[in-house]
C-alpha cells in the first residue's frame, strides 16, 4: 500500500470489503437462466415490448385547448 493512504480511507475499504464478503455469489449460468424466465414471465408487462395505451402514456404529446 502506499504511505499516502490515510487512515480513514483505509477503513473505507475495510469496511467495503466486509460488506462485499457477506454478499451471496449465484454462478453466471443459473442468474442468467433466472433472469431469462423472470423476463420471459413478465413480457406483457413491459411498456418496451408491448404498446402503452395513447390515454395511460405519460409522455404524450399535451393537446392545447385554445378559444378563438
Amino acid at each position: 500500500m502506499s504511505g499516502s493512504w490515510s487512515v480513514s480511507a483505509m477503513k473505507e475499504v475495510v469496511q467495503q470489503l466486509g460488506l462485499e464478503a457477506g454478499f451471496n455469489c449465484v454462478k453466471v449460468s443459473p442468474a442468467a437462466a433466472y433472469l431469462k424466465q423472470f423476463c420471459l414471465q413478465n413480457v406483457q408487462h413491459d411498456p418496451l415490448l408491448t404498446r402503452v395505451s395513447s390515454s395511460t402514456n405519460p409522455f404524450r404529446p399535451q393537446k392545447v385547448c385554445s378559444f378563438l
